[in-house]
């Protein structure tokens, strides 16, 4: 079973609980509509990752049994705590790159795009950053670290770096000097000129420290989070490729080869020789999306009958035949786009969505097995008349609240 199938929920109520702590104390740490994108992103990273990982972990296996120079034990305690510490610092390198390479930027980006700095933010994930990821790791099986220790740790690296996305915990003392905490990971995140390429490591801040990337937070200056070039959609899968498309157009208007290829391969931006401008906060203008007040209710209703769905594919995913993982993938993305497309307030958005709604309602409802699970009749029943009154609902508030976009 995928770990990450037990860790949504505790994803999910950390959110909450962190919602909670925020109005508490009178802090603006959450916009709904930004919050159901990073959760949309999330999902789309994990979906992608059933048809990805299978190829990638092949790579690293492939060379663990034909090119290791050593076979490190399995049951060993300090094969695992010397694999956590070399994945770490191969994820150093892999994060820093990301932020260095054009190319590697425009999967990266998409864990920077929001201006919020919470929970869900740690689940804005990429879903193209399987592409070349996967080669800074090679390494570990170079030196023999076993596929199922590679996973392992490279478990436990990710799920450490969720709790260090929050305003809700203040600076740590040592710990600061130490490890990737929330005060050194807040400013990884910032626009502010003492932010930018900042504080790459994962579960070590050591790292940034030795190599020269390091930046402490400052008392006196507010963060702001987000990019230079903001994104400026809800739309996840817009999210994914506007930085791709972004350099698609720019190696158009880049003369020579070596230009054309610097687009790609040198840090963004830095193929048209200009250096990177100051940023004033003060001038700064947040993303305010027109979102209806009604598509935020209905889109939380939505993605709270998702969610069980996304946990069920992950978990039977890898013993799903290739046409029925593909469709129920197909499915959820499909959520996904049809939600941030009502979030962004466009009526054609919001009739499709009811419609993706009502459907998934029913399919669920009156199919003998909902892709291998048998659902009680009471629960069939209270997914429908919740689809299908959701469904009504969104009806009503279209023809009472005014969809500006098409």
């Amino acid at each position: 079973m995928n770990p990450i199938v037990f860790a949504i929920p505790v994803f999910m109520a950390s959110i909450l609980l962190e919602v909670w702590v925020a109005r508490r104390r009178g802090l603006k740490a959450y916009d709904a509509a930004d919050a159901l994108t990073s959760l949309h992103l999330g999902v789309l990273s994990q979906i992608t990752g059933l048809f990805a990982k299978l190829a990638t972990l092949g790579i690293y296996v492939a060379v663990f049994e034909q090119y290791r120079l050593a076979t490190l034990p399995i049951s060993s305690v300090w094969v695992w705590a010397g694999a956590l510490l070399a994945y770490d610092f191969c994820y150093y390198w892999a994060h820093r790159m990301g932020h260095e390479v054009g190319v590697l930027w425009a999967a990266h980006v998409v864990h920077h795009s929001s201006e919020y700095y919470n929970l869900s933010t740690a689940l804005r994930q990429t879903s193209s950053g399987w592409l070349f990821g996967w080669i800074f790791y090679l390494p570990m099986a170079l030196a023999g670290v076993p596929p199922i220790v590679m996973v392992g740790v490279g478990l436990i690296d990710l799920l450490y770096q969720y709790w260090v996305h929050t305003e809700m915990v203040g600076r740590l003392g040592w710990l600061d000097r130490v490890f990737v905490t929330p005060s050194n990971h807040r400013v990884h995140h910032g626009q502010n000129d003492y932010c930018i390429d900042r504080n790459y490591g994962g579960i070590l801040i050591l790292w940034d420290r030795w190599f020269g990337t390091f930046a402490d937070e400052r008392d006196d200056e507010k963060i702001i989070y987000g990019v230079r070039s903001p994104l400026r959609s809800l739309n996840p899968l817009w999210a994914n490729v506007h930085y791709y498309a972004d350099l698609w157009r720019c190696t158009g208007q880049a003369r020579g080869l070596r230009k054309k290829m610097h687009v790609w391969l040198g840090a963004p931006g830095a193929w048209t020789g200009e250096t990177l401008a100051h940023f004033d906060g003060a001038q700064f203008q947040p993303y305010r999306p027109n979102t209806p007040p009604p598509a935020v209710p209905y889109c939380v209703l939505q993605f709270a009958l998702l969610a069980p769905c996304i946990m069920h594919l992950i978990a039977v995913g890898p013993s799903l035949p290739a046409v029925s993982l593909v469709l129920y993938a197909v499915l959820i993305v499909a959520g996904t786009l049809g939600l941030g497309a009502l979030l962004e307030g466009r009526r054609l958005g919001a009739r499709i969505e009811q419609a993706r709604g009502a459907f998934m309602g029913l399919a669920f409802a009156l199919l003998p097995d909902w892709f291998g699970y048998e659902a009680p009749l009471p629960l069939r029943a209270a997914v429908l008349v919740l689809a299908l009154g959701a469904a009504v609902w969104l009806e009503k508030n279209i023809k009472t609240h005014q969809w500006e976009t098409a």
